[in-house]
């Protein structure tokens, strides 16, 4: 018997043995697959360190959220046609710039780096011929989408990360589930995380009455791993092909009546013109990856418009199925090439290394640099990251604003009155690298300047972070914030 229980002890042993051994192994091969991804060295460094430091949980956690899904090619959108049209399109617009053909105009000359970046990495026409409402607050989005549904008269496509089951969500379901009805043709893409609270009842509602719904990437284990940090953050609502809107605000009643926090403010764009074909492009690409179907006919769907206004834009989207990081990449060669002021407004600032560079040798170089946060977040981990980069913004003479009436969810960057994007793009790891996001990005005068005065009067509901404050604030704010900036490049 005694013999028995050694054996048996024995077998334990060795057995925990191998698994220890497997384990090691497999984080030296892990650490060894960071490292050839070539990654940003502080996000590869965060990842060694967890893998190291959290025993099995580091490993699984990698899986779920480590993978650079931008290296495997796990979305690829090459099997769409209509996308060599706009490849040969870009080509023969950079070809256009750069040989003087459209540098009549300033604002092409004065964002020509910008405009050929976003070209070549992007595929981001620009469009001219465009006419932009800029919308500033819930009421009077939601007044602009409520009457574009309405009135369609042909086709409605819309893209949310966030739709809830609450009075607003509900109204808009109405409305859709009265356009099906009446033989237009809807869609909708709803993200299967930010929409996580969506109920089968009111996706059931919808298609009973003939409403197509797709969800973007189901989490459903066991293929949870390669799915849930990978999410449609895009904001899209294309009606008829004619009208378009993006920008911040998703469909929730907390952007009608505020949280706890108080008021949401946020910003949104509703376009018109050539800048909507773009926009319903996105979509079409985004559906047949949702459902496999292509939207082939093009008179339907990018018919030609008749707005005559000149306001250049272009739409630039971003995330695991392009080649490169083309949002980041604009953000960051607006920011460098800034002569006199940088407005930036963001709800979850966590920047790349590259950005936050770009932003403090901006501002010790004399130009003036404000940037927006929130005073209180929807995300502990992410206000406390946020904060942890105060104290090096105002050490390198950037101006911090804390906004305090409510909580503030624009996505926005202006500089000098001739650069604006409006979109859904955080000043975030997130955002750059893992996210589907889209920006409108603006070169227009009266457009930016517009932006740029609603920034200067929200900052009026905003308090200066000054050395002073900063430097006095609680011991234990320090350390939340230290803690939360080391994991950041993980989130």
């Amino acid at each position: 018997m005694q013999q028995t229980v050694i054996l048996t002890l024995l077998d334990l042993i060795s057995l925990k043995g191998i698994f220890s051994f497997g384990y090691v192994l497999f984080v030296l091969i892990t650490i060894g697959v960071i490292i050839h991804d070539k990654r940003d060295p502080v996000k590869a460094l965060s990842w060694i360190v967890v893998l190291i430091l959290l025993p099995v949980a580091g490993f699984l956690l990698y899986i779920v959220f480590g993978r650079n899904h931008r290296k495997e090619k796990m979305f690829n959108r090459k099997e769409l046609h209509d996308l060599e049209q706009i490849d040969e399109m870009s080509r023969e617009q950079v070809y256009a710039i750069n040989n003087a053909a459209l540098l009549l105009r300033s604002e092409i000359t004065e964002n020509r780096d910008i405009i050929t970046l976003l070209l070549n990495s992007n595929k981001a026409l620009l469009t001219n011929h465009n006419r932009i409402r800029v919308l500033n607050n819930g009421t009077v989005t939601f007044d602009e989408i409520k009457a574009a549904l309405r009135g369609a008269r042909s086709s409605i496509h819309l893209e949310y990360y966030i739709i809830e089951d609450d009075p607003l969500g509900r109204e808009i379901a109405e409305i859709l589930i009265g356009k099906a009805r009446e033989g237009v043709e809807v869609r909708l893409i709803y993200d299967d995380v930010g929409s996580w609270g969506l109920s089968r009842r009111y996706i059931r509602h919808l298609r009973n009455a003939g409403v197509e719904v797709q969800c973007f990437m189901r989490v459903v284990f066991p293929w949870l791993t390669s799915k849930v940090n990978y999410r449609n953050h895009r904001k899209i609502l294309v009606v008829d092909g004619h009208i378009g809107f993006t920008g911040g605000i998703n469909i929730a009643q907390r952007y009608l009546t505020g949280t706890k926090m108080g008021p949401w403010r946020d910003t949104h764009l509703k376009l018109e013109g050539e800048a909507v074909r773009m926009l319903q492009i996105v979509f079409m690409t985004d559906w047949y990856f949702v459902s496999k179907q292509q939207l082939t006919d093009h008179a339907k769907y990018l018919p030609p418009t008749t707005v005559r206004d000149e306001c250049l834009v272009q739409i630039a989207t971003s995330g695991p199925d392009s080649d490169w990081a083309s949002i980041m990449q604009a953000f960051f060669a607006a920011i460098t090439r800034a002569q006199h002021h940088i407005y930036i407004s963001s709800p979850y600032f966590t920047p790349n290394e590259a950005v936050l560079t770009a932003i403090k040798v901006a501002a010790l170089s004399g130009i003036d640099v404000r940037i927006m946060i929130p005073s209180r977040s929807d995300s502990k981990i992410v206000y406390w990251a946020s904060r942890s980069y105060i104290g090096e913004l105002i050490d390198a003479n950037v101006k911090v604003y804390l906004y305090r009436k409510g909580f503030n969810h624009s996505k926005l960057i202006m500089i000098d009155g001739v650069f604006a994007s409006v979109g859904t793009a955080n000043m975030d790891m997130r955002s750059f690298e893992d996210n589907f996001e889209v920006s409108a990005i603006i070169y227009d005068r009266r457009i930016t300047e517009e932006l740029e005065e609603q920034f200067l009067e929200d900052l009026s509901r905003c308090r200066l972070v000054t050395r002073e404050y900063w430097e006095t604030r609680p011991v234990l704010h320090n350390i939340y914030e230290a803690v939360a900036r080391l994991f950041s490049p993980l989130l």
